[in-house]
């Protein structure tokens, strides 16, 4: 039976007070006891928590207690084992990296559709499908039909826009990613370069995922997920994918059977690409984390 709750959520508003926000916010987590990760920037807040139901809800709640977060939504999902290893709060520049100036999610992002609406845009031959995640990502799983970009980084993205999609052409175009985030920016990029009927879907795959019965999903694959869950699939159940800890990739069944692969040092796509000390200090920490796991502890590298 899962024991920990798992919420994802974000919201682009102005914080120009992130940094005064910070520790109180930090404060506050420790107190209930949750673990993972919020990022809090100027353009708002981004995060994935978890813990016991409780402690997951007071924070949300003593988010909500501020005016500007006081709608924030959340999406959740259940793991058996703790998600995050620790709890931090960081400031950032950005609550998702695109390094474009003036990009306004707030007052800009393209049209939410729903998830049960969703495959309606993909089945239209009009409409312009484009996966807004990372290479690694839609390996594991994407959308039929839908263009992959072949980015290695979300910074990527604005430069692969502004090749392969013409304002001119007066195009219609609909972007989907994990949770919603990366599309409120690149769409909010593509209705500002002039661009009107730009679409997104609403809660991400994630959402699709738990809310759209699996005889009618044209999801095909797993979900990446930035969590020791590493991906999901329909019903937002646990996947069969885990990380390669040498590069951080997720690495399935298949690729486990490489001869590359060494449980907590290696992959085939890392093997040549770390050194004899790198790949001995990797061994060194799986070590430590297996001699943790025979006492029934677990270990901060894990």
């Amino acid at each position: 039976m899962a024991a920990f709750l798992v919420a994802t959520f974000y919201k682009f508003t102005p914080l120009p007070d992130h940094v005064s926000l910070r520790d109180a916010l930090a404060n506050r987590c420790d107190e209930l006891g949750t673990c993972g990760t919020i990022l809090l920037a100027e353009e708002g807040i981004n995060a994935t928590i978890a813990g016991g139901r409780e402690a997951v809800m007071g924070v949300i709640d003593f988010l909500r207690a501020d005016a500007r977060l006081a709608d924030l939504t959340w999406k959740e999902s259940t793991a058996v084992e703790p998600p995050f290893i620790r709890m931090r709060v960081r400031l950032k520049k950005e609550i998702v990296t695109m390094g474009v100036p003036g990009v306004d999610p707030s007052g800009s992002a393209g049209t939410y559709v729903k998830p049960g609406e969703w495959n309606e845009l993909l089945r239209d031959p009009d409409v312009l499908v484009i996966d807004a995640r990372n290479d690694y990502e839609v390996e594991l799983g994407t959308f039929e039909g839908a263009v992959d970009p072949g980015i290695e980084s979300f910074g990527q993205l604005p430069q692969w826009l502004d090749h392969h999609v013409d304002p001119g052409a007066k195009p219609k175009v609909a972007m989907f990613c994990t949770g919603g985030i990366r599309c409120e920016k690149s769409t909010a990029y593509l209705r500002q370069a002039g661009i009107e009927e730009v679409f997104h879907l609403e809660g991400g795959i994630l959402k699709y995922l738990e809310e759209v019965p699996e005889p009618q999903s044209l999801w095909r694959g797993e979900c990446f997920v930035f969590d020791e869950r590493v991906s999901v699939g329909h019903g937002l159940k646990e996947g069969d994918y885990e990380l390669c800890r040498g590069c951080r990739r997720p690495v399935g069944p298949k690729e486990r059977e490489s001869e590359y692969f060494v449980d907590g040092v290696s992959c085939a796509w890392c093997h040549e690409r770390t050194t004899d000390v790198q790949k001995a200090n990797f061994a060194q920490r799986q070590h430590q984390i297996d001699l943790a796991r025979e006492r029934g502890e677990r270990h901060l590298g894990g």
